[in-house]
C-alpha cells in the first residue's frame, strides 16, 4: 500500500466523527519533489499539514462542509522554496537605506546618495543596503572618499559592499581612521597610494571601524523590519531560509517576530556571537561562550532554530579576495586574502565542535577550502562530525578532490550559482575565463557528493533572491548578457528543483517536515506561474511565484 493510500484510509467520510480537509488544491501540476519525484494534481490539508497528495478525484472526494476547494486551474505547485544562504534581515531595510543595486554608472550611484542625503538632516548616516560596484558600474571600480563627500557633504556615508564598506571623510573622523591608524587584525584600512591617507575602502574587520558607529535599530523597529524581509522572501515563492550571519540582537527580534505569531518564513539561523564572522573574542573567550551558552545547534523548533555558527577565511572571486592555491593571473605572486590566522580559525573550529556546534565557513577559493577541509578533518579527529552536516559556506571554486575530503568528511556544500547570473564577467576579468567556467562546479558536486550533499541560496542581497533566475543559471549556466560559462557543469531540472527543496531542507535538518510535498510534512508550497518542467529554458527566469503558502497558511498572493 503506498502512502496515499494509507493517507486516504484515515478520512472517515460521511460518519459522524468525520475530519475534514481545511483545504484542498484541486486541478493542478504539483511537484511532490519526493523520492520518486512525483507529479499529481492535487493535495489536501488539515492542521497546516499535508494529509492526502494524488489526483483530483480523490483528494476532492475528502471534501466536507467546511472545506476550502481552490481551483489551481492547471497552475504548477512546488514545495515552499529554501534559500540557504541568505542575509535575511537586510531585505527589511530596503526603506530604511538608499537602494544601489540598480545604478550602473558612478554617475547614477552619486545621483542616487546626493537625492537621498538631501532629505536627511544634517549629521544623520546615510546607510546602504549591499550592492556589488565593481560587477554594476561601467567603470568597474569602488566609489571613492572624495566622490561620497561631494555627494554628501553633511552627512557620515556607510556604503557596504560584501567585505568592504564605502565611507566618506566625515565617518572616518567620527571613527578616528586617520594615517596614523593601523591595520586592525584580519582588516585593511586602503590607502592613497600617493599620500598614504585612507581614501574611504574598509576591507573586512576594518569595516567593524565604522559599522560600530552606526545608531542601533530599536526593538520594534527590528521587529518590523523582519516581517517586511519575510514577507519579501515570500513574494519569490520562499517559505524557508538559512540566515546567513546572525548576531545577538538579530536573533532576539527573530524571537520576538516568533512569539508573536508573525512570522511568515521558518528561520534557521548561522549564527554569529559578535555580529563579526571572525568573532571579536580571544580563543578562552570563545571557550568560554560556548560552555556558558547551554545550548547547541539545531536547538530551536519548526520556525525558528540554530544551525550552527558561522565563520569565515577568505574573501570573494568578484572581489578578487578569494583565496586561491595558483596565483591571480594578472599577480602571480599574490593569491588572495587569508582573513583569520590559521592557527586561530583551527581552535575556533574545534571549540564549537566540542560543545556540540556545528560550523559553517565562508570559503570562496580552492585554497580557502583546503584550509577549512584541514581544520574540519583536525576537528573530527576529537569529536566526529559525521552525520553532524558541517557547512562549507560558497564552495565556489571547489576541485574535485576536495569534493571527495568533504565527501569522506560527511560535509555539505551550499553554493550560490546566482553569482554567475551578474557577476560571472568580473571573476573572469581576475581569475580568468577557465577558472570562471570551473565556478559553483554543480555538476561535478552532484556527481562527486550525492545531490543531499548540497544546496542552493542566493546571498542575498549580494545577488538577487529570485530563485527562478537562480535555477534558470544552474539549468543553462547562462548569465544576463546570454554568455555562457562552464557548459558541462549544467544540471537538470529536476535537480535544481531539489537543490532548492528536497536538498535544501537537510540543512537545517528538516527532511522529515519539509522540502517535498507528501502526507504528514508541514503544507509549505508554491504556486507558480508557468511549468518549470517544461518552458523552454529561457522562460525559465521569468517564472514567478502566484500564491505562497507556509503551514496551510497564505501568505502572498500575487494580483495578476
Amino acid at each position: 500500500m503506498n502512502s496515499t493510500d494509507s493517507h486516504e484510509r484515515s478520512f472517515n467520510r460521511g460518519g459522524a466523527n468525520s475530519v475534514w480537509p481545511d483545504s484542498i488544491f484541486v486541478n493542478g501540476n504539483v511537484v511532490t519533489a519526493d523520492a520518486d519525484f512525483r507529479v499529481v494534481s492535487a493535495v489536501a490539508i488539515r492542521d497546516g499539514k499535508f494529509v492526502l497528495v494524488g489526483e483530483t478525484s480523490e483528494v476532492r472526494s475528502t471534501a466536507g462542509p467546511p472545506t476550502e476547494i481552490i481551483d489551481l486551474q492547471g497552475r504548477t505547485v512546488l514545495p515552499g522554496l529554501i534559500d540557504t544562504h541568505a542575509h535575511v534581515e537586510r531585505a527589511g531595510l530596503l526603506e530604511s537605506t538608499v537602494q544601489l543595486n540598480d545604478v550602473a554608472t558612478v554617475a547614477q550611484a552619486l545621483d542616487r546618495i546626493r537625492h537621498y542625503a538631501d532629505k536627511l538632516p544634517a549629521g544623520r548616516w546615510v546607510r546602504g543596503a549591499e550592492w556589488h560596484p565593481i560587477a554594476q558600474l561601467t567603470e568597474k571600480r569602488f566609489l571613492t572618499r572624495e566622490e561620497l563627500d561631494q555627494a554628501a557633504p553633511r552627512n557620515p556615508v556607510c556604503l557596504p559592499v560584501g567585505h568592504f564598506t564605502l565611507v566618506n571623510s566625515k565617518a572616518l573622523a567620527m571613527a578616528g581612521i586617520s594615517r596614523e591608524t593601523a591595520d586592525p587584525e584580519g582588516g585593511i584600512i586602503h590607502r592613497d597610494k600617493a599620500t598614504g591617507e585612507p581614501n574611504g575602502t574598509l576591507e573586512e574587520a576594518a569595516e567593524g571601524l565604522v559599522h560600530a558607529l552606526l545608531p542601533q535599530w530599536s526593538e520594534d523597529e527590528r521587529d518590523e523590519q523582519l516581517q517586511h524581509a519575510m514577507r519579501y522572501f515570500n513574494e519569490f515563492g520562499l517559505t524557508s531560509a538559512i540566515s546567513a550571519a546572525v548576531d545577538p540582537a538579530t536573533m532576539r527580534a527573530h524571537q520576538r517576530v516568533r512569539r508573536s505569531g508573525k512570522a511568515s518564513l521558518r528561520i534557521s539561523a548561522m549564527y554569529a556571537p559578535t555580529g563579526g564572522l571572525n568573532p571579536a573574542m580571544t580563543t578562552d573567550e570563545w571557550d568560554l561562550f560556548f560552555a556558558r551558552i547551554g545550548a547547541a545547534s539545531d536547538f530551536g523548533d519548526d520556525w525558528l532554530s540554530y544551525s550552527g555558527v558561522k565563520l569565515q577565511i577568505d574573501g570573494g572571486m568578484t572581489l578578487r579576495t578569494a583565496a586561491m592555491r595558483d596565483g591571480y593571473p594578472d599577480d602571480p605572486a599574490y593569491k588572495g586574502t587569508i582573513v583569520i590566522e590559521p592557527a586561530r580559525f583551527n581552535a575556533l573550529v574545534a571549540t564549537a565542535n566540542r560543545y556540540g556546534w556545528r560550523v559553517g565557513v565562508h570559503a570562496v577559493g580552492d585554497a580557502a577550502i583546503d584550509t577549512v577541509l584541514e581544520a574540519y578533518e583536525r576537528a573530527s579527529a576529537e569529536r566526529s562530525i559525521r552525520g553532524r552536516r558541517f557547512i562549507i559556506i560558497h564552495g565556489s571554486l571547489m576541485r574535485r578532490d576536495q569534493m571527495e575530503r568533504a565527501r569522506a568528511l560527511d560535509v555539505r556544500v551550499d553554493a550560490q550559482t546566482s553569482f554567475l547570473w551578474d557577476k560571472a564577467p568580473a571573476v573572469a576579468k581576475f581569475l580568468g575565463k577557465e577558472t570562471a567556467d570551473r565556478a559553483f562546479p554543480m555538476r561535478t558536486m552532484i556527481d562527486v557528493m550525492g545531490l543531499d550533499a548540497v544546496a542552493q541560496g542566493t546571498d542575498y542581497p549580494t545577488n538577487s533572491l529570485n530563485p527562478f533566475i537562480n535555477m534558470y543559471v544552474m539549468v543553462t549556466r547562462r548569465d544576463r548578457s546570454g554568455q555562457t560559462f562552464g557548459a558541462a557543469e549544467r544540471i537538470s531540472r529536476e535537480e535544481a528543483i531539489r537543490l532548492y527543496t528536497s536538498a535544501a531542507a537537510r540543512y537545517s535538518f528538516s527532511e522529515r517536515k519539509t522540502g517535498s510535498i507528501e502526507p504528514g510534512k508541514y503544507a509549505d508550497m508554491v504556486v507558480i506561474s508557468d511549468d518549470i518542467l517544461s518552458v523552454p529554458d529561457e522562460a525559465i527566469k521569468d517564472i514567478v511565484a502566484i500564491r505562497t503558502i507556509v503551514e496551510g497558511r497564505t501568505v502572498f498572493v500575487r494580483e495578476l
